[in-house]
């Protein structure tokens, strides 16, 4: 959908009827949700995964979501696929209105998964960095107080659509807060918008992930988030370890690190 467009319908039609149209906005969501139902997900049958894509695009209709839906089921088949041994938690940063927390919540059920959501919950930290475009040429600025849920609006929406006993919330700016978590992670769904966030996230979160965990990142469509993903010296020098291998980073909007691969 044009960005022009997409403006105008958001001011002239119902909440409801806006989000309705945005699931038809990108044909990759189709094609992953078909990927979805026929991929390989242990002790899933075929209607637990269609009750599965039921329920997000259930969640779409009714809370803002401006992730498209093959982001988040990528996400949601790494937490159904992860080893049942596994004891990591798995860490959402940012989560907007709670529409990504309650998806992924579903599969950290199923999985028997706690999930740590970190948010200011005040929306975008003063910055003053320059996005103008993304890869892709669209436009791309995030100024502060933009993309904010308040933590009782996002607690309300996962209660009512996701499985809120599976989560728990770390309120706070990020360098405020990840600095004292040292819980093992599995995996990792970073929304951060900023490339400060991101060097924050990384720093802190990616040493705790465990060797096989998988880290994504929403912001991979950035050319300022490339940059911090893209920097041999950040990793060496402040996440402590050598640049691993980042699946379609500077061609993706969503990115893909796992560890030790």
């Amino acid at each position: 959908m044009l960005p022009g467009l997409k403006a105008y319908l958001k001011n002239i039609l119902p909440a409801r009827v806006y989000r309705f149209l945005l699931l038809f906005r990108n044909m990759q969501d189709f094609r992953s949700i078909g990927a979805f139902l026929v991929s390989d997900i242990p002790n899933m049958s075929l209607s637990g995964k269609l009750r599965i894509v039921r329920r997000i695009f259930s969640i779409s209709l009714n809370i803002d979501s401006p992730h498209a839906q093959d982001e988040v089921l990528a996400f949601m088949r790494t937490i159904l696929t992860l080893p049942p041994e596994g004891k990591g938690v798995l860490v959402e940063a940012g989560c907007f209105k709670g529409s990504s927390t309650a998806k992924f919540s579903l599969a950290a059920d199923i999985a028997g998964r706690e999930l740590v959501v970190f948010d200011s919950f005040e929306g975008i930290p003063e910055n003053e960095e320059q996005h103008e475009k993304n890869i892709f040429g669209g436009r791309a600025g995030f100024k502060k107080g933009s993309y904010s849920g308040a933590l009782e609006e996002v607690k309300g929406n996962v209660a009512r659509f996701g499985k809120i006993d599976r989560c728990r919330f770390i309120p706070g700016w990020f360098d405020k807060t990840m600095p004292g978590f040292k819980e093992t992670i599995s995996a990792v769904y970073l929304d951060v918008d900023l490339a400060s966030s991101t060097r924050t996230c990384l720093k802190y979160l990616y040493p705790l992930l465990e060797n096989g965990g998988v880290l994504y990142s929403q912001d991979g469509h950035l050319p300022l988030v490339i940059q911090v993903f893209d920097d041999d010296k950040f990793w060496m020098d402040e996440v402590g370890c050598e640049k691993p291998r980042i699946s379609g980073l500077g061609v993706k909007k969503l990115i893909k690190i796992i560890k030790g691969a």
